[in-house]
């Protein structure tokens, strides 16, 4: 049985997580229900070895532990990955803020259409690109948290983020198909 004071402790610094936790998941399996195993692993892990914790930042902890356990599960499940049905964000965004912004069926069209383009970029670059652009875009970590997370030196943070922009930044530059 665990200790209710250590229990506490967890539920108030790693439990807030669990959104960006999920997030990260999902990015990295492509899948919502993968990303479900992926985070209810990371939570048994973090929960497992909490008393290790010493009162660094719980976030990074814990986002750590979800891309170590993504690579674990990534290892096992290999073929099993190519039969799921792909993460569409298109489906499962959260409006977060419409205030002003045009609800005509056209305009809708448009910020689905171009959702739906930066996801497909975002989901071709290759899981190293990607886990740091998701990890500092999408969940605005700092470039040291990032390094702590994925377990590599800042300068290659730095120069991963680059690159993944890069490409990013050329998967969505306008083509001459439409003119």
């Amino acid at each position: 049985m665990a200790d209710p004071i250590i229990a506490k402790r967890f539920e108030s610094l790693v439990l807030p997580h669990m959104n960006s936790a999920f997030n990260v998941a999902r990015w990295l399996t492509h899948n919502d229900q993968d990303a479900q195993d992926v985070v209810q692993e990371a939570y048994l892990r973090a929960f497992r070895y909490f008393g290790g914790f010493r009162g660094e930042d719980a976030r990074a902890w814990l986002l750590s532990i979800v891309r170590n356990t993504f690579y674990t599960w990534h290892q096992q499940n290999r073929g099993h990955a190519a039969n799921t049905t792909e993460f569409e964000e298109d489906l499962h965004s959260l409006e977060t803020d419409r205030a002003g912004q045009d609800d005509s069926p056209e305009a809708t069209l448009i910020r689905s259409q171009s959702r739906k383009r930066v996801h497909n970029a975002l989901r071709s670059l290759s899981l190293e690109y990607r886990e740091v652009v998701v990890l500092r875009e999408l969940e605005e970590l700092s470039y040291k948290e990032i390094a702590v997370i994925v377990g590599i030196p800042m300068g290659t943070v730095m120069s991963r983020l680059g690159r993944g922009r890069q490409q990013l930044a050329t998967l969505l530059a306008p083509t001459d198909e439409g003119a």
